[in-house]
């Protein structure tokens, strides 16, 4: 029998890597003010996995403005898409395996 946890990616461990992921799975883009009301967390605790998940290469970040205000905007890439999918299905597959 294969490992139930296998399958399981670490850069989604995290409860607001995981809402980040989610959030952004079903929404084109999302600006960081959105992303943090959504996730209840500081500016802080969300920059940090908004930056691991960006090195990761399954985020990609837009920096403009809305008038004179910077506005920053965040995306799925393809691998990240890719990675969190595979990620959902693992852990759906653990599910079932504990049965």
């Amino acid at each position: 029998m294969e490992n139930p946890i296998s399958g399981l990616n670490k850069s989604f461990d995290n409860r607001i890597r995981l809402g980040v992921m989610s959030i952004l799975m079903v929404n084109d883009e999302i600006s960081f003010n959105e992303l943090k009301g959504l996730l209840e967390v500081t500016d802080g605790n969300l920059a940090t996995h908004l930056v691991t998940l960006e090195e990761s290469g399954f985020i990609k970040v837009h920096k403009g403005f809305i008038g004179r205000k910077t506005n920053t905007t965040y995306a799925i890439t393809k691998t990240g898409e890719k990675a969190f999918s595979a990620h959902i299905q693992a852990l759906e597959n653990m599910i079932k395996g504990f049965r």
